[in-house]
């Protein structure tokens, strides 16, 4: 479980948390359907930055508690500082988000996540599990897709 730190923060958070339990239903909020609503369209289209908005907004807000080393919106580049959960101390990790599209799709985001452990007063790498890295992207995802909905129906 401690190679979990960033899901334990995200655990701390009850929005996130709630956003993580919605992530199962969520991916076909997003597919097919009777064409996309308008607001989503101009959302993605009319902005200033490089990628669609909902998944920059998300990934912003599901990143938060950890430091920011780089947010570039024209390229869709989000790249953090290591972290290390005050709980575990002997444990940090980076993640970086790529948006890659500017439509609101699953396989338009990719999230990247390095771990070291602190052995003997140095940091070594240490892989980092699968789940973990998939957990975020949905965290992101259900985040965005919650987003578009408000801006919709708002």
């Amino acid at each position: 479980m401690s190679q979990l730190s960033v899901l334990a923060t995200l655990r701390r958070r009850p929005a996130a948390l709630a956003l993580a339990l919605l992530a199962a239903g969520a991916l076909s909020a997003c597919g097919g359907g009777k064409g996309r609503p308008r607001a989503d369209l101009a959302a993605s289209q009319v902005t200033t930055i490089g990628v669609n908005s909902y998944l920059w907004r998300a990934s912003l807000d599901a990143l938060s508690f950890m430091p920011l080393l780089q947010a570039d919106s024209s390229g869709g580049v989000i790249i953090t500082d290591w972290y290390a959960n005050p709980a575990n101390p002997n444990e940090r990790m980076k993640v970086t988000v790529s948006i890659l599209d500017r439509d609101l799709r699953a396989d338009a985001l990719r999230v990247a996540a390095s771990r070291q452990v602190s052995q003997g007063g140095t940091w070594v790498d240490a892989p980092v599990q699968a789940a973990t890295v998939q957990k975020l992207e949905e965290v992101i995802l259900t985040r965005a897709r919650d987003l578009r909905r408000s801006a919709i129906s708002g």
